[in-house]
């Protein structure tokens, strides 16, 4: 499902980026059962909301948090390469930020360090934090989304073995 705003403001915010063509080539990349792009969308312009409802800097927010995680990754990587992943890729989404878009530093210390405590860069600005916390709720959000019938099988099972013990039914 993708993630669409409406929200004129955030918008113009971050126009450039979403008109940029290869940062659009994230959208073809599955991520926690949506694209990257929706992902991305989603940190970002719920991470802008609570930072302009905080009257903190919800501009270098949006942009930061629309890049936090572009960096290009292919479906055939192994389950290696994809652990290593959860820990380098706020690196190489930095690069390719930087390559393509000026940022400053609040918006390089927001993407690098997005996955704190899972890597080393520690945020040091309250726009980094709620960058990192919203991402996790996001991802954790969109994978309950994408995998809820599974869960849903495996709840009932659980339930079932239960109500089972319980009565010692078999």
């Amino acid at each position: 499902m993708k993630f669409k705003v409406k929200d004129e403001n955030y918008l113009k915010i971050v126009n450039n980026i979403l008109n940029n063509d290869i940062f659009l080539n994230i959208d073809n990349i599955e991520h926690h059962g949506t694209s990257r792009l929706s992902h991305s969308l989603r940190v970002s312009y719920y991470s802008y909301k609570i930072t302009k409802k905080l009257k903190l800097n919800y501009i270098n927010t949006a942009r930061a948090g629309l890049l936090h995680d572009f960096f290009m990754s292919y479906e055939d990587r192994n389950k290696r390469e994809k652990l290593l992943s959860t820990f380098t890729h706020p690196k190489y989404a930095l690069i390719n930020a930087s390559n393509n878009f000026k940022l400053n530093n609040m918006e390089k210390n927001i993407i690098r360090s997005h996955m704190f405590p899972l890597n080393y860069a520690i945020p040091k600005y309250s726009e980094s934090w709620i960058v990192s916390f919203v991402d996790k709720c996001v991802a954790v959000y969109e994978f309950i989304t994408c995998y809820r019938y599974q869960l849903s099988y495996a709840t009932n099972y659980l339930y079932l073995f239960i109500i089972v013990s319980l009565f010692k039914l078999y």
